[in-house]
């Protein structure tokens, strides 16, 4: 329903609908009382009239706690209050040249209602001139933000130890400081019909790689939402195959990854009020190299990336072999070794497959807790409920002391791959190899990693085959997987088609 006037039509509920096709009028007055009546019932609003020999003149809107009031004090209200002031002609913009010239960098014009509320939600002070449908917009964002700091998520020893904040404009200045050129573009656009988040793409013109750039674009236009919180709602949104345990996109909260994969040809997003920024296409081996894999000397960081591999074959198929070759195929285990398991497993009332799924899970919450406890209790908590309720557990015959020690050594693989979310889909892939290993035995192994093979290899992210380049080979590209190159690889010809 609308409330209607002489002058201008005022929706009764703030935001509607028809709030896109409402624009200013001549009438100040009018204005104050339709702005007033869209942002009713907000503690923090401020609406400044400034009055001239008893004749409203102009009239300055912000809300007090986006906004940086020492800004709208010396350079918007100052002058205006003083009647010492300057004016400009605006010629096409606006109606009158009775418009004050506010010192203040960026600003913009606009007689539409919903620029002017979209813009003052977003940290903008809006000035209104009495006869002038036009009001001039000018970004005094505040400053309130924290400090910038290590990447809690991905610690390194050497390198950068600067990360993003929730705060775009300082994120994107981090990029811009490391990479100097006007190539490197950003796109802006606003997601979520509530929360308006400020979402930007990021790439350098020339690196790129057009057709995932359009594809991203596609993908984000195309999002439908009432809010985005965080980058992990984007996420999904662009995500081909959301329910793969494989991640296809990188998220990372270090500026130096991003300016690394923008020197590949990827596509970054960055969005407003989190750290964390995407970067896309994401490969299955790109999740197991670490940023500090350009800053240590080349044998070192190849040795480590060796052994990155080794320990991800552990995490996914060592508890499964054990409880495989115990359960069906102990003629392949050495005659003292079996005895040794045996006697361990003599009081242990349950299969080994119940037992490991057993420990396994425990691990789990144990890792869990520790993450959601304080800081000065969760290491505390995690050693010692690991050590008590192993010991424990041991000592009563529930579990045996080979699965700990498996379950142990498992644990401890997961934690050597850099990216968070790709080590959170290995995790989830041992459960399943678990189960099938306690049915079936090496057979069950044997499926389940074809079952995996075929997944990853059929996987995409934007455009990119997952397992790439691997699959399909390219000799260059598999000398890098294995061997850690003396510089950042420019893109490949595949990937810029």
């Amino acid at each position: 329903m609308l409330v209607h006037s002489d002058a201008v039509t005022i929706p009764e509920e703030p935001l509607s609908e028809v709030q896109e096709e409402l624009t200013l009028t001549t009438d100040l007055d009018q204005n104050e009382k339709m702005l007033k009546h869209i942002f009713a019932n907000s503690a923090d609003f401020v609406c400044r009239n400034v009055r001239i020999e008893g004749q409203l003149r102009w009239m300055i809107i912000y809300f007090a706690t986006l906004v940086e009031e020492k800004i709208v004090n010396d350079n918007i209200l100052e002058p205006l209050l003083s009647g010492v002031h300057e004016y400009e002609w605006l010629s096409g913009e606006y109606d009158s040249p009775d418009v004050p010239l506010i010192a203040v960098g960026k600003t913009l014009v606009s007689a539409k209602v919903n620029d002017i509320v979209r813009k003052v939600l977003n940290g903008h002070a809006a000035v209104l001139t009495a006869g002038n449908r036009h009001a001039l917009i000018a970004e005094v964002i505040g400053t309130t933000k924290r400090a910038l700091g290590e990447s809690s998520s991905e610690p390194i020893i050497r390198g950068p130890k600067d990360g993003f904040i929730e705060n775009i404009g300082t994120n994107i200045g981090l990029i811009r400081s490391r990479l100097k050129t006007p190539k490197l573009k950003m796109e802006a656009m606003t997601i979520g019909e509530l929360s308006q988040t400020y979402v930007v793409i990021t790439y350098i013109v020339g690196v790129v790689s057009e057709t995932v750039l359009e594809e991203v674009r596609t993908k984000l236009s195309r999002i439908q939402t009432e809010a985005i919180l965080e980058s992990g709602y984007i996420e999904e949104f662009i995500e081909d195959h959301s329910f793969s345990p494989f991640p296809q996109v990188h998220s990372t909260e270090r500026p130096d990854v991003v300016v690394a994969g923008l020197l590949e040809g990827k596509v970054a997003i960055l969005t407003d009020t989190t750290p964390f920024a995407l970067l896309v296409p994401m490969t299955f081996w790109s999740g197991l190299q670490a940023s500090e894999d350009y800053y240590l000397r080349q044998p070192i960081a190849t040795f480590i990336r060796w052994i990155r591999f080794l320990f991800i074959i552990i995490a996914v198929f060592a508890p499964p072999l054990y409880v495989a070759i115990t359960t069906f195929h102990q003629e392949m285990i050495p005659t003292n070794l079996v005895l040794s398991i045996a006697s361990s497993r003599e009081e242990v009332p349950f299969p080994a497959v119940i037992e490991a799924l057993f420990t396994e899970i425990v691990f789990e919450a144990l890792r869990e807790a520790g993450i959601r406890l304080p800081k000065q209790l969760g290491s505390a908590i995690s050693i010692i409920g690991a050590l008590v309720i192993g010991q424990s557990a041991v000592a009563a015959g529930i579990i045996s002391a080979p699965v700990v020690i498996i379950v142990s050594i498992t644990g401890i693989a997961a934690f050597t791959i850099p990216r968070y979310s790709f080590a959170n889909g290995i995790r989830l892939l041992r459960f399943p190899m678990l189960i099938l290993a306690g049915t079936l035995g090496l057979y069950g192994i044997v499926l389940g990693f074809l079952a995996i093979v075929i997944h990853v290899t059929a996987l995409r992210s934007f455009g990119v085959p997952y397992f790439s380049p691997i699959l399909p080979l390219s000799l260059k590209g598999f000398k890098s997987i294995l061997f850690r190159q003396a510089k950042i690889p420019k893109p490949s010809s595949n990937n810029r088609k």
